[in-house]
């Protein structure tokens, strides 16, 4: 190794080279000049040890100007080995905790570097918020890096900003009509005309919202039943009504009107209401609105309108992207909107098929069932029926479930590949039937059994009658945690696919000429997905999102916030440049793939980033599951 402090004449030169880099790119230039300043270069040979165990406690923060470095946390971790880059930045926590690297730095090239003594790193934290906030939180800081990137990406085609992770509490205040219970609906309705509201809120003497009135109800509340305008307000107004306190988010007020059917959401501090949030609030979009898509839906009265409404579902994703709204709401929006399509269709083919839906309960699986839902997405349903004779009950249901099979084929929705769709006499069967199937693959299922069956494991009811499906809930919320064999099959299947990370940490990729594809869904989320699903199902958990899951168990092992939540903003990272292939090739043969080589420099440095965090929990589900 040489090193020396950077001339005076290069320190304008260094700074400006690493404006190209985080966090330098939001920092003040005078800081970014402090850190050159403050520097020494350094040069590495290829094959000679920067940092290693043995040299103790760090003293300087090291960055890579130009060359490659591995880092190889002993020969005997699997997958122990991370490749940096021009650009990075290591030693962060090893330096701010006092303590030695854990793993050997080894130049790979000849490689350049700065080196800046810890009484200046703390010293630049803190004169700089953007540093500061780097070093405690690198990989988080990476992940946003690469959200905002995107959102700046598609905003252009988005007709409105607005981040649906906003409290109800950041809405303008608005002057809310009220009336009380008692009040006579002439005296109601001439408040709403004179103030040009479409919704007037009735309150008790403490301020406590009691019911609403909409513009949408006089019609068939008191027009057509003929009431006298003498009526008192609290003989036709909507009650219960749905409220939310004003620390909900807007994505909480979006899901709440797409559920219930509203426009109109009461907000309340205390029980007593303080502003009304509308639709018009959430989504300022021309032509689509959550409500928009959902209200079309459930109005469909054919199979061409809900083919229409699918369409509807992609080109609105496509917006709510441009806001920037993150990869878990875009994810929940979309299967809520799946949802609703779905359960328009069971009750359009129940019509059809002359079938009671008090008797039966149609049943999403995988990324449905955890509200996980990208564009390019295919079936995974099933169909749970009550009944003491199932073999004679079995043939009238198939029917009707190969007919919604059909049908949502039609709107986008893929036939599943393999087979698990509600159409199959082994996804349709009654509440026993499907209790004795889950009992013995936890019990005495072989390997390859779990391998197909754990997308059953991920269930949720949509269609019909909810309770039916209570039962399977609660076996696998009690069963597998008490079945070990169980447990450590799921592990082994879990750890069967690898992270595409090669023995020097780069990404593994299937190369074609120029171009380096990678599966994001098979060699990413997915592996994210069984993870989590492993933590539920041996820890009892009730969440089914991967993200909750993540979360929970997280706090379940006591693992630090700062870990589970890289983990989860890998995820989404994944999901949501997920989403980005889909929506620019709507008709890929294959959709989950991306051209690593087409990357800008943070999406792919991040996409590595998302990996060692893969490699991370992967390496966890080992050590806790396979000894």
């Amino acid at each position: 190794m040489s090193d020396a402090s950077p001339a005076a004449s290069l320190i304008d030169q260094l700074a400006g080279e690493l404006l190209r880099y985080p966090p330098f790119a939001e920092m003040e230039p005078a800081h970014v000049r402090q850190f050159v300043a403050g520097a020494r270069e350094a040069y590495y040979a290829p094959g000679e040890v920067i940092l290693e165990p043995a040299m103790g406690p760090v003293r300087s923060l090291v960055l890579l100007r130009k060359g490659r470095v591995t880092a190889q946390r002993g020969a005997s971790t699997p997958g122990g080995v991370v490749q940096h880059e021009a650009g990075d930045l290591f030693s962060v926590a090893a330096l701010l905790g006092s303590r030695a690297v854990r793993s050997t730095y080894t130049a790979q090239d000849d490689c350049f570097c700065l080196l800046l003594a810890e009484p200046e790193v703390r010293a630049l934290a803190r004169a700089s918020a953007p540093f500061a906030d780097y070093l405690e939180r690198r990989a988080l800081h990476f992940f946003e890096l690469a959200r905002q990137a995107l959102h700046e990406a598609y905003a252009s085609e988005a007709l409105q900003e607005q981040s649906l992770e906003a409290s109800l509490a950041t809405l303008p205040r608005k002057a809310v009509l009220t009336s009380p219970p008692e009040a006579a609906l002439s005296q109601v309705l001439h408040q709403m005309h004179e103030r040009g509201v479409g919704s007037a809120v009735v309150v008790d003497a403490q301020g406590g919202p009691q019911g609403i009135l909409t513009r949408h109800d006089i019609l068939g509340r008191v027009t057509l039943p003929g009431l006298a305008l003498a009526t008192p307000v609290d003989r036709v107004m909507s009650t219960p009504v749905h409220t939310l306190d004003a620390g909900a988010t807007l994505q909480d007020a979006a899901l709440l009107m797409s559920r219930h059917d509203l426009r109109h959401v009461p907000v309340c501090e205390g029980g007593v209401l303080i502003n009304i949030v509308s639709e018009r609030d959430l989504f300022a979009l021309q032509r689509l609105s959550l409500k928009g898509v959902s209200t079309r839906i459930r109005a469909a009265r054919d199979l061409a309108t809900l083919q229409a409404s699918a369409r509807d579902i992609r080109d609105f994703a496509r917006n709510l992207l441009g806001q920037g709204v993150h990869a878990r709401q875009l994810t929940e929006l979309i299967s809520r909107l799946n949802d609703v399509l779905t359960d328009a269709l069971v009750q359009l083919v129940a019509c059809e098929h002359d079938v009671d839906l008090r008797q039966a309960c149609w049943l999403a699986f995988g990324s449905e069932g955890r509200s996980e839902q990208t564009i390019a997405t295919d079936q995974d349903n099933g169909l749970v029926f009550a009944g003491d004779d199932a073999d004679a009950q079995r043939p009238r249901w198939l029917a009707f479930a190969r007919a919604v099979n059909e049908a949502l084929d039609a709107c986008g929705y893929p036939l599943c590949k393999g087979n698990v769709m509600a159409s199959n006499p082994q996804c349709c069967l009654s509440v026993d039937e499907w209790r004795a199937r889950f009992a013995h693959w936890i019990q005495h299922g072989a390997p390859e059994d779990l391998l197909r069956a754990s997308i059953h494991f991920d269930l949720r009811p949509i269609a019909g009658e909810t309770a039916l499906a209570q039962p399977l809930l609660e076996l696998l919320r009690s069963e597998p945690a008490r079945t070990p064999r169980f447990i450590k099959q799921m592990a082994d299947n879990a750890l069967s696919n690898r992270a595409p990370l090669d023995w020097l940490g780069a990404l593994e990729t299937r190369n074609e000429g120029e171009h380096r594809w990678l599966d994001l869904k098979l060699r990413g989320t997915a592996l994210f997905v069984e993870g989590a699903r492993l933590f539920a199902l041996a820890g009892a958990l009730e969440a089914t999102g991967t993200r909750a899951r993540l979360l929970a168990a997280a706090q379940a092992r006591h693992v630090p916030p700062a870990e589970s939540e890289a983990l989860v903003a890998a995820f989404e990272f994944l999901q949501m440049l997920r989403l980005r292939v889909q929506l620019e090739h709507l008709d890929a043969e294959r959709p989950n793939e991306i051209d690593v080589a087409q990357l800008n420099p943070i999406d792919h440095r991040v996409l590595k980033e998302s990996m060692r965090a893969l490699r991370s929990l992967q390496q966890r589900i080992e050590l806790d599951y396979q000894r």
